[in-house]
């Protein structure tokens, strides 16, 4: 008689009982990095303060971070910044952002460049931004309602986001400034 593999497939419900930080992908754990370090979270700041000052009057819309966002039953992904719009839960991010930055990190540059790229593409989040904290790049890939186009690289440059519910922009040479 030969044995069984058994292959664990995890859903919310086991999800929201786990201490620590996780993220749940198609069923499949995904531990999250220790406390990233300071540069990373220092990037973090720096851009989710300048997405709050334009956001903060924009009814129905708000700046999160490292909020989980539940695509699916088996699939929580927690980005390190969202902006959300029109979103009612109250619990987790319930429905695309307009907006993800992921600060890359070795430890989870692939998973954010490939897995994580797939995912928000297919569920139509509008902009995703890649940030290159040891090359301090930002790479911007807008949805054009059916993939994600490549906007650019941005070093020193200040990004408009013209076509959202409100106006704003990211300054990268503010964000990069500490580093270079």
């Amino acid at each position: 008689m030969g044995s069984l593999a058994y292959i664990e497939h995890y859903t919310y419900e086991d999800y929201k009982h786990w201490e620590g930080d996780w993220e749940l992908i198609f069923g499949d754990v995904y531990a999250m990095s220790p406390a990233p370090i300071k540069k990373h979270q220092n990037l973090n700041v720096k851009i989710a303060t300048q997405l709050e000052k334009y956001f903060e009057d924009c009814p129905n819309c708000e700046v999160l971070i490292e909020e989980d966002y539940k695509i699916g039953n088996d699939t929580i992904l927690r980005p390190d910044i969202s902006v959300v719009c029109d979103d009612l839960n109250k619990i987790y991010i319930s429905k695309a952002p307009e907006i993800v930055v992921e600060i890359l990190s070795p430890s989870t540059a692939r998973r954010d460049e490939s897995i994580k790229f797939d995912i928000y593409e297919a569920e139509h989040v509008k902009y995703y931004i890649l940030v290159d904290a040891t090359d301090f790049k930002a790479k911007i890939f807008r949805h054009n309602g059916e993939k994600f186009i490549k906007v650019g690289d941005f070093f020193d440059e200040t990004y408009e986001f013209s076509d959202l519910k409100c106006e704003a922009k990211i300054d990268f040479q503010r964000v990069f400034k500490r580093y270079r």
